[in-house]
């Protein structure tokens, strides 16, 4: 009763605010709510703070006992949703696959693969040295174990 309560007035918070999609929710036995979200264009502080108080002030302290955490998906978080993959076209991105660890800038992203896109070195087809390639590669989502936006500074 109560998780079904919070995730209606969650649901009505998001209707609210389009551009924030969530990527976890959960409601402990202890009644400890936490949401995770993120955003088209991020999330700022205030978003958190909107969702908060709309499913904070609409819940009876009274009635039942509860803590809530609403916080936005971190930088360094790996990137779980369709949604997410599109906001960060044009981002570098290291993604593992069954065997292997990619590194490339994410240039497409639709609703079942993404496209990256790298330069490698490698050997001449004539002759000795190496030469640089331009590398481009689809993989779908069901294959990808994990992917992270790589973090200049």
């Amino acid at each position: 009763m109560f998780k079904e309560k919070v995730t209606s007035l969650l649901d009505k918070a998001l209707e609210e605010k389009p551009s924030l999609f969530l990527i976890d929710f959960t409601v402990e036995n202890n009644n400890t709510i936490r949401v995770v979200l993120d955003g088209d264009e991020g999330v700022d502080l205030q978003d958190c703070m909107d969702v908060s108080r709309a499913i904070e002030h609409n819940l009876d302290r009274e009635e039942e006992d509860f803590s809530l955490e609403v916080t936005s998906a971190g930088a360094a978080s790996p990137l779980e949703l369709p949604r997410q993959y599109k906001k960060n076209i044009g981002r570098k991105l290291m993604v593992k696959i069954a065997d292997e660890e990619l590194e490339g800038n994410l240039t497409q992203a639709t609703e079942d693969k993404i496209t990256l896109e790298w330069k490698a070195r490698e050997p001449k087809p004539v002759g000795k040295g190496k030469v640089t390639v331009q590398k481009k590669r689809e993989i779908a989502f069901s294959d990808i174990h994990e992917a992270k936006v790589i973090l200049k500074f």
